[in-house]
């Protein structure tokens, strides 16, 4: 049976979607929910903006019927523990590390992002870090790694982690005149407030993919359903394609335009 929305426009179905700050902070939402809910009468979304781990640790609870994530790793053990119901991809856009204009440890001049991270810790650079349980923070730790600086990172006095959503650590960078790793559509959403430039970019190890899991234990499953469906379908990827520019590339890259 599918769920009352066009057929009962008098009752509201409302579904939990919980996701991450980046995609909140970016002010993709504030675009698609509405665009979602005018399509399907008598439906609504309600967004819990946390990090990846939290999102799925929601999801693990019964306490979100989907989810928008970018956490690959961690989305794999999701669905490999029986939680989710199906995978889906959405969108990617990219990692981009945001710096002081004047770049004082060179990252801008690195061939790669391994030798950019190596720069960061050489040049005993102040880095903010999200310290949180969200997909940036995971990747963060991977890039350390990938450099062979796991140790030296964890230990290090000028790698700061603050336990803050995405938005909020570029506040706090900015403040600094610090590093840090960030999506690139926050970073843009936020642009004309921070003291930072893009100092790095471009490395295919900074491709930042999202997919959409509907939960097992959803409470709302079939509207889910519905709404995953959408957002992986033409309709999402129009709104998604079409959100911001950086300047005349788009944040998100739709999976449908890229067959992924």
């Amino acid at each position: 049976m599918l769920p009352c929305i066009a057929a009962c426009a008098d009752r509201t179905e409302e579904i939990v979607l919980a996701s991450t700050t980046s995609t909140e902070d970016s002010g993709l939402f504030d675009v698609l929910i509405p665009a979602f809910e005018r399509a399907h009468a008598g439906s609504a979304v309600k967004v819990i903006a946390v990090g990846s781990g939290e999102a799925l640790a929601l999801g693990r609870n019964g306490d979100a019927d989907v989810l928008l994530v970018h956490s690959p790793d961690d989305e794999a053990a999701f669905m490999r523990a029986g939680h989710g119901r199906r995978r889906l991809p959405v969108m990617h856009n990219v990692f981009i590390i945001a710096g002081p204009p004047a770049d004082p440890v060179g990252v801008g001049s690195a061939s790669d992002v391994n030798e950019a991270m190596r720069l960061l810790h050489t040049g005993r650079a102040s880095f903010v870090s999200r310290g949180d349980s969200s997909g940036t923070y995971a990747r963060e730790l991977r890039l350390w790694r990938d450099a062979g600086l796991a140790d030296a990172a964890a230990s290090s006095e000028h790698r700061i982690e603050v336990g803050q959503g995405m938005g909020q650590t570029l506040m706090i960078a900015s403040e600094r005149g610090a590093y840090t790793l960030t999506d690139r559509g926050t970073f843009v959403a936020l642009r004309d407030a921070l003291e930072l430039d893009v100092v790095f970019e471009g490395d295919p190890a900074l491709r930042n993919d999202y997919s959409v899991i509907t939960v097992r234990d959803a409470r709302h499953p079939e509207l889910a359903d519905v709404f995953a469906e959408w957002l992986t379908g033409d309709a999402g990827a129009a709104v998604i394609r079409t959100f911001g520019s950086d300047p005349g590339e788009p944040l998100f890259v739709p999976a449908r335009d890229t067959g992924s």
